[in-house]
């Protein structure tokens, strides 16, 4: 459960419920306007500042962890934009990275990036974060810093349409994409986490008759002495994704009622290929998926037709 804060008044109020504020019951849903904590309040005027047509929410609960906000909002959690803090030595300054709610910062990339070779990266501990962000940890939010800081986006955020953020209070987030990080920070878009934990998939059984067993597939058997094959890069074949975008597409074109969006391509898989350029979830190249949620249906079409061409050229 969530309420909206509407846009803040001259003297700092805004129209929610006591109880989504923690203040008191409220079993009617009463909107009367209240004080929002110094932080919200401070994401709530950058944003309206920005033109951004989503204020921040309350939720029932606190969400002081990526698992938490997502359980609250009902999405994915990797659609959880996590803020973490680092603090740049000798320097004392504030890097800032974005990530996904699904995948860890690799600390020694964001070194890579930030740091020149005097300088290292390190931990931040509350005091530092609160002192330069304004925010406490667990609602730290990507934008309305207390001094900027150097930023950094993950680019695995660009996985997703929708994502959410904190709003600068452990109860509060707001609703963005990933475009819209990049434009208001505008920040680099790189690889900051460490590789995901591929998840092995399992065939699908076979189709038998009624009344008889599937056969068992075959396993392959090393000898004594011998030594299995190494694994190689598994890329996917993109053969259930094209099969929903043509029912899409047929749907499209027989039904009078309003048609469907063309379908993301996206598999939940996302590693970049260093060598192509190309996720090796879905061959989207980075721009494309951070393009992806604004572009138009034609331009969707063709990106849909380069992947279906871009399959057939990585090694298998």
């Amino acid at each position: 459960m969530f309420d909206e804060i509407t846009p803040l008044t001259p003297t700092g109020q805004a129209t929610a419920t006591p109880a989504a504020l923690g203040l008191l019951p409220d079993p009617l849903n009463t909107r009367v306007p209240v004080p929002v904590p110094d932080g919200v309040a401070r994401v709530a005027a950058e944003l309206a500042r920005l033109g951004h047509p989503q204020p921040p929410v309350m939720l029932s609960d606190a969400a002081r962890t990526a698992q938490q906000a997502a359980d609250a909002l009902g999405v994915a959690l990797g659609q959880i934009a996590k803020s973490i803090i680092f603090r740049r030595k000798p320097d004392g300054v504030a890097v800032l990275v974005i990530t996904s709610g699904d995948r860890r910062v690799d600390e020694a990339k964001v070194q890579a990036l930030v740091c020149s070779a005097e300088q290292q990266l390190g931990r931040a501990n509350a005091d530092f974060v609160k002192q330069a962000t304004g925010f406490s940890i667990g609602g730290v939010s990507p934008l309305a810093h207390a001094t900027p800081p150097v930023t950094l986006i993950d680019e695995a955020l660009f996985r997703f349409g929708d994502i959410w953020a904190a709003a600068g209070h452990p109860h509060a987030v707001f609703r963005l994409t990933p475009a819209h990080l990049s434009e208001w920070t505008g920040a680099p878009v790189a690889n900051v986490t460490l590789a995901p934990t591929p998840v092995p998939t399992q065939p699908a059984p076979p189709c038998v008759a009624p009344g008889t067993t599937p056969a068992m597939p075959s396993a392959a058997v090393v000898q004594p002495g011998e030594q299995a094959e190494p694994s190689k890069p598994v890329w996917p074949a993109m053969s259930l994704q094209a099969t929903r975008l043509k029912a899409a597409l047929r749907h499209r074109e027989g039904s009078g009622i309003c048609p469907p969006a063309v379908p993301s391509p996206c598999t939940g898989v996302c590693r970049m290929d260093s060598a192509l350029g190309w996720c090796q979830g879905c061959y989207r190249t980075v721009d494309e998926l951070a393009h992806w949620s604004r572009a138009s249906d034609s331009a969707k079409l063709a990106t849909w037709a380069q992947l279906e061409q871009r399959q057939h050229t990585v090694p298998r």
